[in-house]
């Protein structure tokens, strides 16, 4: 006797949610099926790629990086070859430059570079902030009026500092607004709430619930994200449907296996060969669990996360 399967459709559905303008615009999110199940039902808005970049000099420790962005003097020069890179779909400026225990790089400095890299291609902006609360604020606030009209999104607003940043850039800037926790449904369900009690939308909304590299504890990020998509699409829970978009290349370019010296584990292989394996991992691991969005640093990376995708679409 023939299998005749039933397809798992759902009355609600992941709210979508625009970065960008014009024909590069991309939308995550609108799906009302389990990740990647196109067996059930189209998804008409595919996963995307965010391609990471930073002010010029990050990419020379990896040779594949530096020999892509031979050339590349300026963030500008980073932006326009980064969104040259097969299979991205937008751009995500890291600030890690502006920590105060690091290069302490100036609010306005950054704005600059943001504003250099923006005006230099046409894709949709992300903006990944140092990791510190207060002076990311500041950060996305100054960023968010520098770059009205460009709709972009700022990463992140977490439980320390979203009054700030979803007051300035999402209500005052009309920017979209990223809320980041860490690996716990119920801390990405309330600073939902908290942040939509403060009258931004959500489909202005996208999460950053956490991530892992692969092997490292990632179960546990698997686990949550399915908590998340199965609330927000089997229970209609509201404060749950929104995308989610994961940054991959920090998580996996700082494991052991993408660190440590060929000359110290030549068993191992090359170093970048197995970062660039974690960070395909990852990636691949992050959209099965609910992923819409993955940002990612090397080109073949890249490029094989979009064959995954294409070839599932």
């Amino acid at each position: 006797m023939p299998f005749k399967r039933n397809p798992q459709k759902f009355s609600a559905a992941v709210t979508p949610v625009t970065i960008g303008t014009g024909e590069r615009a991309v939308t995550l999110g609108g799906e009302n099926v389990m990740p990647l199940y196109t067996f059930d039902a189209p998804i008409e808005n595919r996963p995307r790629i965010g391609v990471e970049i930073a002010e010029p000099g990050f990419e020379k420790a990896m040779p594949g990086l530096a020999d892509y962005y031979a050339g590349a003097e300026t963030i500008a020069d980073l932006a326009k070859k980064a969104a040259a890179m097969p299979g991205a779909d937008f751009i995500a400026i890291n600030l890690e430059c502006a920590d105060p225990n690091g290069e302490d790089r100036s609010v306005d400095e950054c704005v600059e570079m943001c504003k250099a890299a923006a005006d230099a291609v046409d894709m949709p902006i992300a903006v990944i902030g140092c990791k510190n609360h207060d002076k990311d604020a500041k950060l996305f606030e100054k960023i968010s009026d520098a770059l009205q009209g460009k709709n972009i999104l700022v990463m992140s607003a977490c439980e320390e500092n979203y009054k700030t940043v979803a007051a300035s850039a999402g209500l005052a800037y009309g920017q979209k607004v990223g809320a980041e926790s860490s690996v716990d449904i119920n801390l990405a369900k309330q600073l939902n709430v908290l942040i939509s009690q403060m009258g931004l939308s959500t489909d202005n909304v996208v999460m950053n619930v956490g991530s892992a590299a692969a092997g490292y504890g990632f179960e546990y990020v698997a686990s949550t994200m399915d908590r998340v998509r199965g609330a927000a699409l089997s229970q209609n829970d509201a404060m749950l449907q929104s995308p989610i978009i994961t940054p991959v290349a920090d998580d996996a370019w700082n494991v052991k296996e993408a660190m440590i010296s060929e000359e110290d584990m030549p068993e191992w292989g090359p170093t970048e060969r197995r970062g660039v394996t974690m960070e395909i991992a990852t990636a691949a691991a992050c959209l099965a669990s609910g992923s819409n969005a993955v940002i990612l640093r090397h080109p073949e990376s890249v490029a094989a996360v979009s064959k995954f995708i294409g070839e599932l679409m």
